[in-house]
C-alpha cells in the first residue's frame, strides 16, 4: 500500500501500454479506483514474455516494503507472431510462452499473500483490418487468429492448472457478433 491505498499493477505489452488511452481499460480502471488505489502501468509496446521475465524482477522486487494487492497481467499477442525469417523478431514459441507465463506468475504469487493476480489471454485478431493498417515495412510480420486463440487456450490452462484467475479475452470478445470491429481501435 502507498499511502494507505491498494496498489495495483498493470504489467505487460502494448494491450497494458494502450490501456491508458482515453477510453482505455487502465483508465477506467483508474477510474472507478480513484481515490480507492494506486495504479501503477507498466506496459510496454512489443514486449513478450521472454521480456517480462527479464524484467519481473525489477518490476516486482521480492524484498520491496510495499507489494501489489492486484496484479494484472498481458502478454501473448507479441509472442504469437509467426517467426520472422531473420530470427529477429517478437515471437516466443508456444512451449516457451506457457513456460515463460509460468515463472511470471509464481514470482507475483511469492511476493505476498495478499497479492492477487488476474492474467489476461490473447484477444481475437481481425486479420483483414490487421493487413489493411500494417506497413510496407512490417508486411513479413504474420499475425493470425487462429494463433491468438492457441495462446489464449494455453494462457487459460495455465491459469486453471495454477488456480489464478484469467480473463479468456478471445472467446469473451469473440461473443459479440460484431467484435471484428467493434473491439479494436
Amino acid at each position: 500500500m502507498l499511502g494507505g491505498r491498494p496498489l495495483f499493477v498493470l504489467f505487460g505489452s502494448s494491450i497494458v501500454q494502450y490501456s491508458f488511452s482515453n477510453g482505455g481499460w487502465g483508465a477506467a480502471l483508474a477510474d472507478i479506483y480513484a481515490r480507492k488505489a494506486d495504479i501503477l502501468l507498466r506496459g510496454y509496446i512489443g514486449w513478450n514474455t521472454r521480456r517480462g521475465v527479464q524484467v519481473m524482477d525489477k518490476v516486482f522486487p521480492k524484498d520491496s516494503a510495499v507489494q501489489p494487492s492486484l496484479v494484472i497481467v498481458y502478454f501473448g499477442g507479441n509472442d504469437s507472431i509467426a517467426a520472422h525469417s531473420s530470427g529477429l523478431g517478437p515471437h516466443v514459441p508456444l512451449d516457451e510462452y506457457i513456460g515463460n507465463m509460468r515463472k511470471i506468475a509464481e514470482h507475483l504469487k511469492s511476493l505476498s499473500e495478499k497479492t492477487r493476480v488476474i492474467f489476461l489471454s490473447c484477444p481475437p485478431l481481425n486479420e483483414e483490418m490487421l493487413r489493411n493498417s500494417t506497413s510496407t515495412i512490417l508486411s513479413e510480420i504474420v499475425r493470425t487468429n487462429e494463433t491468438c486463440r492457441l495462446y489464449s487456450d494455453a494462457c487459460v490452462a495455465l491459469c486453471k492448472e495454477m488456480n489464478l484467475k484469467v480473463v479468456d479475452l478471445w472467446h469473451a470478445m469473440q461473443k459479440r457478433e460484431d467484435w471484428m470491429t467493434a473491439c479494436f481501435t
